[in-house]
């Protein structure tokens, strides 16, 4: 391995070039769960790349644009000239179509959004045992390539597109126009495996744990001697951050709890518990639980809310780093799947789902800049980084919570009376869940609150009061999701305790849509 500005790189490599797409960073977790070192870069930082001799692959990644009208005189030749495998995905194949001399054009009828049939026209390196009874692939696409290059090969085709799977095997070059990298594509990951270890000839020699080390550097070499204040929550993505950060600075390191009361039933105590006595970090208290509900008050807009709290937040940050000398960052657990839906790592031209409290919810200017260790992970590989720095089994594998907390799960405006109903559902909810051992079956699961009263019956009297959402999905990644087929007894159990037990709900009913179309989180 070279160290290379205190970077650890292995001696072999797939390098992926993103054009923008949503699940770009997907493409590099996949390859990592091989044991594969992955990393994703722009164009204009693969110009800059002088040795090629460690690259074994290289990934075009999908994306928003599109080559019907674009220049492609600027794509560097170098790419395709050393004989690296390429393989081409959504975009990347228009791409490879177009540069080479074959024909995309806009979908004139139809357009493939969704799973497809795929069916086999020829064998292929790339395809090897991907191909099922029923093969269904991903798509997500308003071009469709109509003319082949020259020199290449059609492997498979679907309904509404004639050259699904293309190659050039003299060229090493491959294109697919489905997304093989989301777990909608039935035995996608094949399709990656094969290009990754029969075609590229990588061989296993990364782990996640090797992570740590380049992560420490990196913040030794950002930060200096100066102090760093971290967000901490207490969610598994702060709890790692302060501990790689501590790490790395030691008692420079000031880690700040903000009660905003919007966080979950009692584990802002359970916390600062934990991180004081047990991991002895410097954690200092801020209790602005009125300040964040005069804020919100009467806001609605979801947006409005990720930007109140983002901007509060570094607010008392900023206060707080007044008080002490030397502090000039913020550290955050911001990770990939946050970034991905509010802006792009790479610079490219990434589309904007949603804004994230400690992504886009955060003001333009700031006097403190951000340390952000885990900014190129996924949620189980934080989750392997925890394990390595002995992070508690019970906050490592915690199902996420989002930055703004309570309030973007309950819709619509915010009040103190709300809160309470909602920490007392979502208390009963995660209680019961891990009672029947169903909690760590699930990614994801959390109780909401509607933005509506309806009519009920209670002991012969009428009611009318608020309805509970009950939410709860699986996922390997945050990126997609189906929700979680809870058993019925358990359905009718959690329904009768909550209304029961939480004055203010007369009503519960369970979410059953995946993302996409829908997002986890309701706002």
């Amino acid at each position: 391995m070279d160290l290379k500005n205190n970077r650890i790189i292995p001696s072999q490599r797939i390098i992926i070039i993103d054009f923008g797409s949503q699940v770009t960073k997907l493409i590099a977790r996949r390859i990592r769960e091989m044991k594969v070192f992955c990393e994703v870069i722009t164009l204009t930082q693969f110009y800059k790349i002088k040795n090629l001799h460690s690259i074994r692959g290289i990934i075009l990644s999908g994306g928003p644009a599109t080559v019907t009208n674009q220049d492609l005189k600027n794509m560097p030749i170098k790419i395709f000239a050393k004989k690296i495998p390429v393989l081409g995905i959504c975009y990347g194949l228009q791409l490879i179509t177009s540069v080479f001399g074959g024909k995309v054009q806009k979908v004139k009828k139809k357009r493939e959004f969704g799973r497809a049939l795929i069916k086999k026209k020829n064998n292929s390196l790339l395809t090897k045992n991907f191909f099922k009874k029923n093969s269904y692939v991903w798509m997500s696409h308003n071009d469709v390539v109509v003319k082949m290059p020259k020199g290449f090969k059609k492997i498979a085709y679907t309904k509404d597109s004639t050259f699904t799977i293309i190659e050039n095997k003299t060229r090493n070059i491959y294109g697919v126009q489905f997304h093989p990298e989301v777990t909608h594509t039935l035995n996608g990951n094949q399709i990656l495996k094969n290009f990754v270890f029969s075609i590229c000839k990588t061989k296993k020699n990364w782990k996640i744990f090797s992570e740590t080390k380049r992560i420490i550097n990196d913040i030794k070499k950002q930060v200096g001697n100066n102090k760093v204040i971290c967000a901490l929550s207490g969610g598994v993505d702060s709890s790692v951050a302060a501990l790689l950060i501590n790490k790395a600075i030691r008692s420079n390191l000031i880690c700040i709890m903000v009660d905003t009361g919007l966080m979950r039933k009692n584990e802002f105590k359970y916390t600062y518990t934990v991180f004081k006595k047990q991991y002895k970090l410097n954690v200092k208290l801020i209790n602005a639980s009125k300040l964040f509900l005069k804020k919100l008050k009467n806001i609605s807009e979801p947006e409005k809310k990720r930007k109140i709290i983002g901007n509060l937040f570094i607010k008392l940050f900023e206060k707080e780093a007044k008080k002490q000398k030397k502090i000039k960052f913020l550290a955050q657990g911001t990770l990939y799947p946050d970034i991905i839906e509010s802006r792009s790592t790479t610079g490219s031209k990434t589309s904007k789902i949603k804004s994230h409290h400690n992504v886009g919810g955060l003001p333009k200017k700031m006097n403190l800049n951000l340390v952000e260790p885990l900014k190129d992970f996924f949620k189980d590989e934080v989750r392997e980084l925890g394990k390595s720095l002995g992070l508690k089994k019970e906050i490592r594998n915690k199902h996420p919570f989002p930055g703004p907390g309570l309030a973007i799960r309950i819709i619509g405006k915010i009040t103190s009376e709300k809160v309470k109903i909602l920490q007392e559902a979502d208390h009963i909810f995660i209680n019961q869940l891990l009672k029947n051992n169903l909690y760590h079956k699930i990614w994801q699961a959390y109780a909401a609150l509607l933005p509506f009263k309806s009519v009920g019956v209670m002991g012969d009297s009428r009611t009318y009061e608020y309805t509970c959402l009950l939410r709860a999905v699986t996922s390997e990644d945050g990126m997609t999701a189906d929700f979680y087929n809870l058993p019925d007894y358990f359905l009718d159990e959690i329904s009768n305790k909550i209304v029961n037990s939480v004055p203010g709900i007369n009503r519960v009913v369970y979410d059953i849509t995946s993302k996409p179309p829908s997002t986890i989180e309701l706002e």
